[in-house]
């Protein structure tokens, strides 16, 4: 939360001239926020100067004390739209003569000290640059690489702090006369814009085919925007890597990227000329319009509106993903005749990190592309789109924004914990990754990395972590990973690599349970302590058991849990094969709730039939004596065989496509049904155990509706209640047990918008303190942050 350090209040205080010392702390670096202090400051008739250092901004400044109190205020009140100001801390009374008479100035940034200045995200394109870009008398009429202190990329270019020129990979290209003039103006928009250039001195964008024939500039972008329009495939180099694009209106070329991509069903996301072509292909609120809107141009999930867009787009799925242009070359694609719509999928190979270098794109995307728009501006990081949601419910006083994926726009801000933690590094989860690093209250999550299933993606995950702990100088003393031995993560920190800087060595290394690193992420988002009960649903997570958990019950803080409930545990037979294709699961899901009765099991779902005689046969063995086929307690499993045995999805090919088409039958209406009922028991056996939440009734009961021709829509609303009352069911009981009465939901479970809102709304209505997550993923995606967490708690004296 942003503070201002104010000085007293000066009615009553003497009249005359006093000097003070201002401290600005946030995102006040690459935003404009010097050219606004000095614009302010002559406003005010102050004297005195202004720099950037790596704290973030100084300012002495002298002049009445009316006016520095003004000034002071106006600080945070009147900051530019990019900045974040976090707090302004005032030091008054400075000795006599400390502030240089004269007119207020601007100074040379300060190198020396502690960095602690916020780095700026990634950004838009300005409005004031959009007029230009399209204004036939500007000297950057049609630059694809126009920008201001107001826009343009930064977290995606900079090497080092603080954040000039030359700590960027713009440092190659020399400005011109012109564009030095303005660079040096404080009054001029690109007064240290750092990424400042023009046709004459910037970068070129290029355009390459198969036969690797090029050309330049805006014939580049014609050329690209030709293929496009004849149906063909063109990888596009973004602010923060590659995109795949094609033509959303037309059917055979969204085929054609499926097929060439190997991605059959999952939804596309797609970048669309203005706001007006949004609401034409999306039902869009007004809170909605704000975050397209917003600086960070997010891929938003909105309501489809029927038949705007061919179904291939984003197939059985309520939703489309949708965003505005977010770099002005997209804004120069799409303003050709036709172009108001493109598919922008990640430019990667399947099973790969987007591609962000020109090299690797020329290498790899021809696979895919049939020519490749790309420019000569070096991207240091990599940075993916992200992904948010938001949701509305009548019993929330405001819409509730929801991250799907963190990264362009919002990496690497900081989250603020609320209290000091120790200086650690946490290495995250295997899939949907992240990095986090803490300093002080902050701990800085990366953006997302992706699956830790190959070489290169792991390269790009150390190299995150050793970017974000060299631009603010970060020394770790712990290593956070995951509890699973066989995670590549895991292995670097015990092999004392944790950051992949090398000096992992030297530090205390502290396993962390995956699912009390999801409690301790919603935890610690929301200022939560004290002992807590934890809701933490997900498709996988290594139990210190040595079991898979995903459907989890805990009780405890950072330092310690205690695992209070579980769902009744299920083979996953074939393992991982299983989750590819959920019609393993649902089968034993019917057989479990049949009493292993294989005929009774098949009669029940016709969605069985899909198994022939020796499937079923050999899958119930492995079932029943466990070949290959290791026991779970995973919600998103028992998401997947309810999606199977409702016939809704039998084979996955993206991860949880049947958890998403099954909510999609639900088409984003919350609205609760008459439920099923899961059974909770102690188990035989564990007199002291976690209690044990058993489905197979809630199965039983989806047979019966499947005989008496019940459609799937309604399947699936029972279905998805009976979870919810399970939740509400399970949390009063344990707080009449222990007393606890706040609840945090976590899991990737959770991003399922009907049992988040009605989870939430429910127990909050049954008296709980109830928390979500707002800030990070409730997915893999803020594992990160809860491992910081939990190994400064089991760490620090005292905690």
């Amino acid at each position: 939360m942003s503070t201002v350090t104010s000085p007293p209040d000066t009615a009553t205080s003497p009249p005359g001239t006093e000097e003070w010392r201002l401290r600005v702390t946030g995102v006040v670096q690459g935003v404009g926020y010097r050219p606004f202090v000095y614009k302010l400051a002559r406003e005010l008739g102050l004297s005195g100067w202004v720099r950037n250092d790596p704290e973030g901004v100084l300012v002495e400044a002298s002049g009445p004390d009316a006016a520095l109190a003004a000034f002071a205020a106006g600080l945070k009140d009147r900051a530019p739209e990019l900045a974040r100001v976090d707090g302004v801390v005032v030091t008054r009374g400075l000795p006599a003569g400390s502030v240089p008479a004269g007119p207020f100035t601007i100074v040379h940034s300060e190198h020396s000290g502690a960095r602690t200045a916020l780095l700026p995200a990634d950004t838009h394109v300005c409005g004031d640059c959009q007029g230009e870009l399209r204004d036939p008398n500007d000297r950057r009429h049609r630059y694809p690489f126009i920008n201001c202190t107001n826009c343009g990329p930064r977290y995606s270019i900079i090497r080092d702090l603080p954040y000039d020129r030359p700590a960027t990979t713009m440092a190659s290209f020399t400005m011109c006369a012109a564009c030095k003039a303005e660079y040096e103006d404080p009054l001029d928009r690109r007064y240290h814009a750092q990424p400042n250039a023009c046709p004459d001195c910037g970068p070129r964008l290029l355009l390459t085919d198969r036969e690797g024939r090029t050309t330049e500039g805006d014939t580049a972008l014609r050329g690209a925007a030709q293929v496009l329009a004849d149906g063909g495939i063109v990888a596009v180099k973004s602010v923060g890597g590659f995109h795949l694009a094609v033509d959303a209106t037309q059917p055979e070329a969204v085929a054609l990227l499926r097929r060439r991509k190997r991605r059959d069903s999952k939804p596309f996301a797609v970048m669309v000329r203005d706001l007006a072509t949004a609401q034409r292909l999306a039902v869009l609120s007004e809170d909605e319009i704000d975050v397209l809107r917003s600086p960070a141009r997010p891929i938003l999930l909105a309501r489809k509106q029927p038949d705007a867009l061919p179904e291939s787009v984003a197939p059985r799925n309520p939703n489309l993903g949708i965003m505005l242009p977010s770099a002005p070359h997209h804004h120069l694609l799409l303003d050709e005749p036709g172009l108001e719509a493109l598919v922008m999928t990640s430019g990667n190979i399947s099973g790969y990190p987007i591609a962000y270098r020109n090299e690797e794109a020329l290498e790899q995307l021809f696979e895919i592309a049939d020519t490749i728009l790309y420019h000569d501006r070096d991207i240091e990081i990599r940075v993916d789109d992200s992904v948010v949601r938001l949701s509305v419910h009548d019993e929330l006083d405001a819409p509730l924004l929801q991250f799907v994926r963190r990264a362009r726009g919002y990496a690497p801000y900081p989250v603020d914990v609320g209290r000091e933690v120790a200086p650690a590094v946490a290495l995250g989860a295997e899939l949907k990754t992240t990095v986090a690093l803490s300093h002080g209250s902050k701990v800085f999550l990366s953006q997302h990395i992706g699956d830790l299933k190959n070489d290169e993606t792991f390269a790009s995950h150390r190299r995150t972590a050793r970017h974000l702990a060299r631009l603010y100088a970060l020394e770790p003393r712990l290593t956070a990973h995951d509890l699973h031995p066989q995670f590549r993560s895991t292995r670097a920190a015990l092999d004392g690599d944790g950051a992949g800087d090398g000096d992992g060595a030297g530090r205390a290394v502290v396993e962390v349970q995956h699912h009390h690193a999801h409690m301790a992420s919603c935890m610690a988002e929301n200022h939560v302590t004290g002992t807590t009960l934890g809701v933490v649903f997900d498709g996988f997570g290594y139990g210190e058991d040595g079991t898979v958990w995903g459907g989890e019950f805990l009780l405890g803080d950072y330092a310690a849990y205690r695992r209070v409930g579980r769902l009744r545990r299920l083979p996953l037979i074939g393992g991982d094969q299983a989750v590819r294709e959920p019609v393993r699961t649902g089968y034993a899901l019917a057989l479990d709730a049949f009493d292993g009765d294989r005929e009774k099991a098949v009669a029940a779902f016709p969605a069985l039939a899909a198994l022939d005689e020796q499937q079923r046969h050999v899958y119930a063995t492995m079932a029943a004596r466990g070949i290959n086929s290791p026991a779970t307690s995973s919600m998103g499993r028992l998401f997947d065989g309810a999606a199977a045995l409702a016939g809704v999805c039998s084979r996955a090919e993206y991860e949880a496509q049947g958890p998403i088409e099954l909510e999609g039958l639900l088409a984003r209406d919350s609205t609760p049904e008459a439920a099923y009922r899961f059974d909770a028991r102690t188990p035989e056996g564990e007199p002291d155990g976690p209690v044990e939440v058993d489905p197979r009734p809630v199965v039983r009961a989806m047979a019966a509706d499947l005989a008496a021709g019940l459609p799937a829509d309604r399947i699936s609303r029972r279905f998805h209640t009976a979870v919810v009352e399970m939740v509400r069911d399970r949390c009063r009981a344990f707080r009449e047990e222990t007393g606890v009465r706040q609840v945090v939901l976590s899991g990737g479970v959770f991003l399922n918008e009907f049992l988040l809102l009605n989870c939430l709304t429910g127990l909050t209505a049954d008296g709980f303190d109830t928390y979500v997550h707002r800030q990070v993923p409730t997915n893999d995606g803020g594992i990160a942050l809860g491992q910081v967490m939990v190994a400064d708690a089991r760490t620090s004296p005292g905690k």
